[in-house]
């Protein structure tokens, strides 16, 4: 099995690690960043009645247990849509994965599925907030708008979009690709989740696009 390919990119002064498992290391801040977990997508699925293979359940904790093993975070931020939904048997496994890391500092910045009372977070020792500047960044869950961008406290990390890139082959074959997109004013995140779209994002000459192609990131000119 093939190495994973990060890419090391640098962004206002500060030092990131674009993971092919679709989040960031923030070397300064010894932090994960992640968008759009959307755990408990395969129980909401699943009480509603639709087939979805078991091992896809616990699949987004494992990744992020290798990721804490390989890096040692002290903290990780989850840019929203962390829980798809209401409460399911899939909450049970988190419960379980945060015993495993009581010293970990965990961030959850609020995403419209994230509809959990705050209770059973701040049990967990999770804080909660609807956005936090941290250093130069400003962490969110919705893209801001370029006018938004221009008064913004911060660079804004943002995901829900799910954002991807189609590219195109000689043979005029196409792919779309989960990407890390970076603007002047603004960064993108891939979701994390494994049981998510995608939509391809238009993007401007300034913009540095990453596709993430399964176990490498791939910078796109």
């Amino acid at each position: 099995m093939p190495a994973n390919t990060a890419v090391s990119f640098k962004l206002l002064n500060q030092d990131l690690l674009l993971l092919p498992q679709k989040a960031i290391f923030w070397k300064q801040e010894k932090a994960l960043i992640a968008a759009d977990v959307h755990l408990g997508k395969v129980g909401h699925f699943r009480k509603a009645g639709i087939a979805v293979p078991r091992d896809m359940e616990q699949s987004e904790l494992t990744v992020l247990s290798d990721l804490i093993d390989e890096h040692k975070p002290e903290k990780i931020i989850f840019l929203g849509d962390f829980f798809h939904s209401d409460m399911n048997s899939d909450w049970d496994w988190f419960i379980l994965w945060r015993s495993q890391f009581p010293k970990l500092e965990v961030i959850l910045v609020r995403g419209n599925h994230d509809i959990i009372d705050d209770s059973y977070y701040h049990q967990l020792n999770i804080s909660l907030h609807d956005q936090l500047l941290v250093g130069p960044f400003l962490m969110l869950h919705h893209p801001l708008s370029v006018e938004e961008q221009q008064t913004a406290s911060g660079y804004a990390f943002c995901g829900h979009i799910h954002p991807g890139v189609r590219l195109v082959g000689k043979g005029r074959q196409q792919i779309t690709l989960p990407c890390f997109a970076f603007g002047e004013r603004q960064g993108i995140l891939p979701s994390f989740g494994k049981f998510t779209g995608r939509v391809a994002i238009r993007s401007h000459k300034t913009d540095r696009i990453f596709a993430v192609a399964e176990d490498k990131v791939i910078a796109i000119d």
